[in-house]
């Protein structure tokens, strides 16, 4: 009687999916892609590492028999008409406006994270901290700084705070409505099922989700803030000479004769101020594009 072979049976190996992709890694990479925002950062890092190298002895020092010299050899940007040299002083101004923008914004978006926070979570604050930040956007921010200045008076330090203290709005509605989005979502929900505390589910459910559209924002906050800083030292209303930074400089050279016979004094900080926020917008398309998946798509 003929028996039947049975079977044999094959091990067929399964192909293994591809490791999934860390968020920062592909942050990036999409990153990476926008090459505006690579030379931007570049930029900006070639700024900050110009602006912390530079003499602040050389930018401080005043000699009245060079005054006013074009650029040469010795003082590559000239000298202003104290007979300092426009080079240093253009560097040292940088590190002065860059950390004036950079404080400022932290403060400002703080401030503007933890009350976005109370009012997006809890409805009974949402109303009493919306109507804050409608009167506080009701006025002109360059009259509130003008008042501000009026009663804090000039200076670096007084500078930061009132920049930080006027600008909060906008990080708070930006966080509100993440918020608003957020506590509603199921792990928000289920967050709550298991008995976590609101500081909890806050800070380690919520906000982490709504951190991407902030960080936007305070990239474009540091380009914000200096301009401001520009503008009030410009008027005299903000760092003091001897001090140097970016408005001021252009302040010392806002003379017709100093406009038209020494374009060297006013050029280097006037182009340093545009090329750094323009490095800055560029960073926050780049930032945007890579945190969003809607915009950043993958090829």
């Amino acid at each position: 009687m003929a028996t039947t072979a049975s079977p044999q049976f094959v091990p067929v190996e399964l192909p293994r999916s591809a490791p999934s992709e860390r968020p920062i890694a592909r942050t990036i990479r999409r990153f990476r892609r926008h090459r505006m925002a690579v030379i931007g950062l570049i930029t900006i890092v070639i700024l900050v590492v110009l602006a912390v190298i530079g003499d602040e002895a050389a930018a401080l020092k005043q000699s009245l028999a060079i005054a006013n010299e074009g650029p040469s050899a010795e003082h590559w940007f000239g000298t202003d008409r104290n007979g300092r040299d426009v080079l240093a002083r253009t560097l040292v101004a940088g590190r002065v406006s860059l950390a004036v923008g950079l404080i400022a914004t932290v403060f400002s978006t703080l401030i503007g994270t933890i009350l976005g926070a109370i009012a997006g979570y809890y409805r009974t604050a949402d109303l009493v901290i919306m109507r804050l930040v409608d009167i506080v956007m009701s006025f002109p921010t360059i009259i509130l700084l003008l008042i501000a200045v009026s009663v804090l008076g000039p200076g670096i330090i007084n500078l930061m705070i009132m920049i930080g203290l006027i600008t909060w709005t906008i990080p708070c509605r930006i966080v509100r409505g993440q918020f608003l989005l957020l506590r509603e979502a199921d792990f928000t929900t289920a967050a709550r099922v298991i008995g976590l505390s609101d500081r909890a589910i806050v800070v380690k459910h919520i906000l982490p989700n709504a951190i991407a559209p902030l960080l936007v924002y305070a990239s474009l906050g540091v380009a914000s803030a200096v301009l401001i800083e520009a503008g009030l030292s410009y008027l005299g209303l903000g760092v003091q000479p001897p001090t140097p930074s970016w408005g001021n400089m252009l302040n010392a050279a806002r003379s017709l004769s100093t406009l038209e016979r020494h374009p060297w004094e006013w050029i280097p900080p006037a182009a340093a101020t545009v090329i750094f926020v323009l490095a800055v917008n560029f960073v926050g398309d780049g930032l945007r594009d890579a945190l969003d998946p809607r915009s950043a798509k993958d090829r």
